[in-house]
């Protein structure tokens, strides 16, 4: 039998050869060059000479969170120009984009319940809810039937409403935190993946279960209860996972055109508040033996309505040579967050690693005595979780108009013949293990090389595979090379992302170190080779496609 350390070696070296097979043969004949002096120079600055955790200290301690639109987001976006150029990084700027809509702030909020027994109640009020204070009767609003909500009719206002049955809690005898396996990683370098944005069909149960969620929504603006509480879709333990409120749209309203909290068109907004799992079961088992429970709570919250743009962070290291200079090369991660943490893992972890990538460039490129070939250019930005409208706003200002994924853009501009690669982070604190290619399979042999001087950092991964829900979407849209990394997950679903946790304390600065290496080495070596990245072919306007109509 093997031993494990000599089995886990074999495989993660088996990654290099299985799921992209067919680049082999053309790698043997012609290697993409590895400027092997300048990885070593990057390696002593991002691994040996690190800030990366000093960045992310003043991302969460000081400038957490970051809500789009709050002050808090625009004061880490005026810190984070100041360090970029104090680093004599050029063009540095705040990039408008909008309108997005209203700002929200969290000044104070307390929860308790009265009923069996006084007891404070583990919660966070979700974004962009109204001010309340008071107390209420609790009430179970779980109508489905017509009959039921008509017996609901008269009963909800001024309660605090219950929307959501108990969740049973399983008590968690595996691990919160894992790194991707050997296994995983070789599945994930054998996998087609599906392309942004394909079509599903829908789920019959889900589709139904949204329409009495709205119908509910909707009838709780007409009764106008004092406030509405869910649970944590998933956690334990004092985790709480919370985002936005939730605002009824009109009936009909398309998916991309509903109200929201930061911009409700005029709909009532209710307040809402998300508790831990074990409190809102307590509730719920309080009123299912039929005891009556009251709760008494206060939010104070500060809209803000003075700006309704948005702004992504910009700066760049401008190129140096005369045929290239001008062609661009991007890193990017997204700077706002949601508000119950700091936005550690989602997202300033990708920020303070973007930001030391380009610090770790400055620092190489001046001990080597040059400039980059290309300009090397960082956009951290702002409205991703929203919709991924920073990103997607600066796309379409500087190369094209985005159509939709899978669908060709409506006009291509300069910079779109100019720009060379993105690169983006954001899955979290843990360490890069490989790539997603997005489909890209001519850029293979060329990040196979790049990977091969960190096989000594876990990185050698490449899948075909495409991967959704940030930023590196809007480039691919556009058909420019977008890629976003493999990470590995550590806690980020079970316990980080989007929720309470989201804190400085569970970074790693390991990880992020290794991040900020080896993205700083494929930086450098897209700027320096004699030809921008290989692009896959735009898609075909639809009455072009096979089976289109003409």
């Amino acid at each position: 039998m093997l031993d494990r350390s000599y089995r886990r070696g074999l495989a993660l070296a088996l990654l290099l050869f299985v799921g992209l097979a067919p680049a082999l043969a053309q790698q043997a004949a012609l290697e993409e060059p590895v400027d092997e002096a300048a990885v070593e120079v990057i390696r002593k600055h991002g691994l040996e000479q690190s800030r990366v955790m000093e960045h992310l200290g003043w991302l969460t301690d000081v400038h957490g969170p970051r809500l789009t639109g709050s002050p808090a987001l625009m004061e880490a976006s005026r810190w984070i120009l100041s360090q970029l150029e104090a680093w004599g990084l050029q063009n540095a700027h705040l990039e408008p984009w909008g309108p997005f809509g209203r700002g929200w702030t969290l000044n104070t909020f307390w929860m308790q319940a009265r009923g069996a027994a006084v007891f404070p109640v583990h919660a966070y009020p979700k974004a962009w809810s109204p001010s309340v204070s008071g107390s209420a009767e609790v009430i179970l609003f779980d109508a489905e039937t017509d009959e039921q909500f008509e017996g609901f009719t008269g009963r909800l206002a001024g309660k605090v409403v219950m929307m959501e049955p108990a969740r049973e809690v399983e008590e968690p005898f595996a691990p919160y935190a894992r790194r991707r396996t050997p296994e995983e990683l070789l599945g994930q370098a054998n996998w087609a993946g599906e392309a942004p944005g394909e079509d599903r069909q829908p789920d019959p149960e889900r589709l139904r279960q949204r329409q009495i969620a709205q119908r509910r929504m909707q009838m709780l603006v007409d009764e106008q209860p004092l406030a509405l509480l869910d649970r944590s879709y998933k956690g334990d333990y004092g985790t709480i996972f919370v985002s936005s409120v939730s605002v009824p749209a009109p009936e009909g309203t398309p998916w991309f055109d509903r109200p929201s909290g930061w911009d409700p068109r005029g709909q009532a907004v209710i307040p809402q508040f998300t508790l831990a799992v074990e409190h809102y079961n307590r509730l719920y088992r309080l009123l299912w033996r039929g005891l009556p429970v009251t709760l008494d709570l206060a939010l104070d919250v500060t809209f803000h309505d003075d700006d309704p743009m948005q702004y992504n962070v910009v700066a760049e290291i401008p190129g140096a040579a005369p045929a290239v200079g001008d062609e661009l090369v991007m890193v990017g991660a997204h700077l706002d967050s949601w508000h119950a943490g700091t936005g550690a893992t989602d997202n300033a972890a990708g920020s303070a690693v973007m930001m030391e990538v380009m610090r770790i460039l400055k620092e190489t490129y001046a001990e080597l005595g040059r400039q980059p070939r290309r300009t090397l250019r960082i956009a951290l930005w702002t409205g991703e979780e929203q919709g991924l409208y920073g990103s997607r706003a600066y796309v379409n200002d500087h190369f094209a108009t985005i159509a939709g994924w899978g669908r060709p853009p409506s006009e291509l501009k300069p910079d779109h013949a100019r720009f060379s690669a993105y690169y983006n982070l954001d899955n979290g604190t843990g360490k890069i293990r490989g790539v997603y290619l997005q489909g890209n399979e001519a850029v293979a042999p060329l990040f196979r090389a790049w990977l091969r001087p960190f096989h000594d950092l876990e990185a050698a991964t490449l899948t075909l595979a495409n991967t959704g829900g940030t930023d590196h979407l809007a480039f691919d849209a556009a058909g420019l090379p977008g890629f976003q990394f493999i990470q590995d997950h550590v806690a980020y679903s079970s316990r980080t992302h989007h929720s309470n946790m989201d804190v400085y304390d569970h970074a790693l600065a390991d990880d992020l170190k290794q991040a900020a290496t080896i993205i700083a080495s494929f930086v450098y070596h897209t700027a320096e080779r004699a030809d921008r990245l290989p692009r896959k072919p735009l898609p075909m306007p639809e009455d072009e496609q096979v089976g289109g109509s003409r």
